[in-house]
């Protein structure tokens, strides 16, 4: 499906949800800076999917305290090999790219993660330790995410972010992924294989630019049928455009409605 028939833009408003909206959601970043977790993976590469495992598991190896928003972006650049991978989008692709090059590499691949925009290539055995790195860190941002569904069925998303002024290349995005999806290959590398995502980017927004240390942003969502509202998660994270660098991220999920 293609996002921009989902996405209703809007204007900016206040950051309070309106009345009409159903019980919101309200989440709030803490003092440390929560790890930013990219995977790129695709349902046609061979080697993804232990990886999709280790995202979908990484809570689960790390304290109960520890803020992780993780990511699973696909890919379509290995449709070729027989397989149609329904999640990828092309604006993942070219996210992917710049990635590789704020990090001064060269080399675009699946699985390849990033960690807070750092690209991590030993992930196998280093994921969790760089992610205790990164959330011991004081953040430089601060964000805050209100999400809820409304009585016609769109998902209201209203985030406001803070980083000192003064930065003109800091942006916010927004997210919002999937959990709990299940796929039965039929062809290409992983043919006759079942596969199961966790945390899938289904809808992509941004990047707002802060302008004086501050952005505030209201956008709406039709939720298609085939998503499962029950197992979606919001998500926010403030970027530094030159040096590809994660400022702050956040994680609402488990929100009444959505």
């Amino acid at each position: 499906m293609n996002l921009q028939a989902v996405v209703v833009f809007t204007a900016m408003v206040a950051a309070t949800l309106p009345a009409s909206a159903g019980a919101a959601c309200d989440a709030r970043s803490g003092p440390n800076t929560a790890a930013l977790v990219e995977l790129y993976t695709s349902e046609g590469c061979s080697s993804c999917p232990p990886a999709d495992r280790q995202l979908s598991q990484l809570a689960n190896s790390l304290d109960a305290s520890a803020e992780v928003v993780p990511l699973a972006l696909h890919v379509g650049y290995w449709d070729r090999l027989g397989w149609t991978d329904r999640f990828a989008q092309d604006r993942f692709a070219q996210r992917q790219d710049w990635l590789v090059q704020a990090n001064h590499q060269r080399t675009v691949y699946t699985p390849q993660f990033f960690v807070a925009g750092s690209e991590i290539r030993s992930w196998q055995g280093a994921l969790r330790d760089r992610v205790r790195d990164v959330i011991a860190r004081p953040s430089s941002a601060a964000i805050r995410l209100q999400a809820a569904v409304s009585a016609d069925k769109l998902l209201m998303l209203d985030a406001v972010a803070t980083a000192p002024a003064g930065n003109d290349s800091t942006v916010l995005y927004l997210a919002v992924a999937e959990n709990g999806l299940v796929t039965k290959v039929m062809a290409g590398e992983n043919r006759d294989a079942t596969l199961t995502h966790d945390h899938v980017v289904r809808a992509w927004l941004g990047p707002f630019r802060l302008t004086g240390g501050k952005a505030r942003v209201r956008r709406e969502i039709t939720l298609p049928a085939a998503w499962q509202r029950d197992r979606l998660e919001a998500i926010a994270f403030v970027q530094d455009e030159r040096s590809g660098s994660v400022l702050q991220a956040l994680r609402a999920a488990s929100c009444p409605g959505a």
